[in-house]
This record gives C-alpha cells, structure tokens and sequence, in this order.
C-alpha cells in the first residue's frame, strides 16, 4: 500500500466512496467519523494527508485542520464540502489534468453542466457568489500571470508586488471556503457557504485598496522601457492566426478579436452585470504581440474588481443551495464559462451511476500551446522566453 491517508468525514457514505476510490489509487486509508478520534489518530502520527469535511458535529473542520497542522507541519490536507470535492480530490491524487489557479471557474464549469443536465435552478444568491469566487480567482490568476511574465523577463519587483495582492484575496476566500487555492466553493445546487460576518466590508477595503494598487503597477512595469522594449512587437499573433490556432480568453482578445463569453454567451447573473471586454490594439506595437496580451490581463483585473463591487452592492437575501433531488443523471450535457485563460467547455455523460460515464474539458492552455512552434522561427531565445509567458500557459491544464 502507499501512503497513508486520515480520512473524516460526518457521513457514511461519503467515508465508503473515498476509502473505495482512494484505495484503488493505493492509499492506506484510516476512516472517521469522529473529529475527537482524528485528533487521537494523527497524534500517534504516521499519516501524510488529512481529507475532512468543514462541517463536523463535535468541533469545525477549520479547528481539526489548524490542530492537526501543529502536530504535523508536513501534513497535507484536502478540505472536501460536497460530493463533488470527493471527485476532484481523487483526481488530483491520480495526478488528473488540472488547473490549479483555476479552481472556482473548474467547479463552477462541471457544476453548471450537471445542473443543466439535471434541470437544477440555482439560487439567485448563490449566482451572485459564485460570480465573485470566479472573478476574485480570476484576479488572483492574473496577478500571478504578470508577476511571473515580469520576472521571467528579468524584472523581479513586480512578482513580489503581485504576491501580496494575491495572498489578500486568499485570505478573504479563505474565510469564504476555508482553503486558499483549492477552492472547493461551487457545488451542484449552488455553494458550500454563505458570505461570513463583515465579509463585505473586508472585500470592499480590499477593492479600495487594489484600484490604487494596478496605476501603481503600471509605473512600475507596465509602461517601462525595458519591458516595452522587450515585449512590443515581439511575437504578434494575428486575429486570423489566433482564431486558425483556436485560442481563447484573453490571448484571443490580445490579437483584437473582440469575444468574451460572459457577455456573448451570457451564463449566471453576467447579463446582468456592467462590464467592458479588453481588447488589443497595438498601442505600443503590433496588435497581437507580448506587451498586448500583457495589457490586456491588467485591464481585466480592473474590470473583475468592478464586477465583484457589482455583485456586493446587489446579492439578494435567500438560500444559497438547491439540493439536487438525483445526483446519477443520464444523458449528456455540456457547459461553457469564460476563465482567466479563456474560453472552457465542459462535456458531461451520465450513464445513471455514482459517477460519470465521461467528463472531458476544453482549456485555454491546451491550444495556446499549439501557437508557439510557428511563432518561434527567428525569434531570440530571449524573446521565445517573452512569447510562452505571455501566453500564461499552466502546465496541468495541457496534460492530455
């Protein structure tokens, strides 16, 4: 057997479905329902991963998890707040494609083919905060896009700059969810929690502070010489090659192909939402080139901000979670949402078992990918450096 892994969680069936599916992944599994007897369990040690639910009857999963972690340091933990966290967790322990800075869009995607599958009208207040999970993440992946786009080109400042926005928004999702990149929020029905108290306000500070911080940011990099110099005309996609190349989201845009598919294909509560798509136009070079595709995930961090102030000021009271009356649907359905990499669809197949017959998803970084060969002849290494950043590819989302 591999490792070991403390499972608790409140239900039985729950506990099955993991012990089950983990040791098919060969996990040595420990099931609990008691958070008291975890507690006892992980002080003999020995375990290398906790997977727990938030809701326990004897104390909250946010009190075992802090508990456990100062009894072991090294330990990992897996917060799991609906069955469809049981899924993803199992998936990333078998090493699935995933994109880790993308967790609310990635929930949201499957949820909202399933519901559409199963007929499921999600609470208007649950809308409203899945819409603000998805563009607070979609801020946080961009700050991490230019940070790490800055520095590979050799300005190192920015990173650090963009870090520290990034860990403020984590703090306020942490206290929505309780996890700060695996943001198990979005579930079939609507979402796990409900904003907590003062919640608001600490995000409207936030917001305040973020709107005097992107100026700020671009002082620093954005318009420098060095970095203009280094990124203006520098690897120009054209709007026919960027749609013959099927990129999406804000690659697509950089190329001055005006598509988002929150306002051209409306889901959720966002044609209810005031908001303008970026657009490249070659401002400092060539339309399409490094420094567009930069500036066009400044401008959509503004625009995120100005739709989560949106959202805050007009949330409705009333539930947040419509409890599925059958969770085995049978048949297909597919769904798309516009993520920070672009444009994703979400294809469902039920065959009326516990889970999918297939899920298979369409990402951004995938076909981003298939754009660098041809733009790489006479290009400087250098430069071929600016281009992949540019294209703020993740790894896991093109393993295929």
């Amino acid at each position: 057997m591999g490792d070991r892994v403390l499972v608790l969680d409140d239900e039985a069936s729950i506990l099955d479905l993991l012990g089950q599916l983990l040791s098919e992944v060969n996990y040595d599994c420990t099931l609990t329902t008691s958070a008291l007897e975890a507690l006892e369990l992980l002080e003999g040690g020995g375990f290398s991963l906790l997977m727990t639910d938030l809701k326990m009857p004897e104390m909250h999963g946010l009190e075992v998890v802090q508990r456990a972690k100062q009894l072991d340091r090294d330990l990992a933990v897996i917060v799991v707040t609906a069955l469809l966290d049981v899924t993803n967790a199992i998936e990333a322990l078998r090493g699935g494609a995933d994109d880790y800075l993308l967790k609310p869009f990635n929930l949201n995607e499957i949820c909202l083919a399933v519901e559409k599958a199963l007929n499921i009208e999600v609470p208007e207040r649950a809308e409203y905060l899945r819409v603000i999970a998805d563009e607070l993440n979609r801020i946080i992946s961009h700050l991490v896009c230019v940070g790490v786009m800055a520095m590979d080109i050799g300005a190192i400042t920015p990173f650090p700059y963009a870090l520290r926005e990034r860990e403020t928004i984590n703090d306020l999702i942490e206290e929505l969810c309780g996890s700060r990149l695996t943001y198990n929020y979005c579930k079939i029905g609507g979402v796990s929690h409900d904003l907590p108290a003062g919640w608001i306000e600490r995000c409207h500070e936030f917001l305040n502070h973020f709107e005097l911080i992107l100026p700020e940011f671009d002082r620093l990099i954005t318009y420098n010489e060095i970095f203009v110099d280094r990124c203006a005309n520098v690897a120009a996609i054209s709007a026919d090659e960027a749609i013959a190349h099927g990129l999406v989201g804000p690659n697509l845009r950089a190329s001055g192909v005006n598509y988002d598919v929150r306002r051209d294909l409306p889901y959720s509560v966002y044609d209810q939402l005031d908001f303008d798509v970026a657009v490249g136009t070659g401002a400092l070079g060539t339309t399409g080139d490094c420094w567009d595709r930069f500036w066009v995930r400044l401008e959509e961090m503004k625009q995120s901000a100005r739709i989560v102030r949106q959202c805050l000021s007009r949330i409705p009271e009333g539930p947040i979670y419509n409890k599925p009356k059958r969770i085995r649907p049978k048949g297909e359905a597919w769904a798309r949402c516009e993520t920070s990499r672009g444009d994703m669809l979400c294809y469902v197949v039920g065959a009326g078992q516990a889970t999918p017959e297939r899920v298979h998803f369409r990402t951004g970084s995938f076909n981003a990918m298939q754009v660098v060969k041809p733009k790489s002849p006479g290009v400087m290494v250098a430069d071929l450096v600016a281009l992949i950043a540019s294209l703020d590819v993740i790894a896991p989302e093109i393993d295929r």
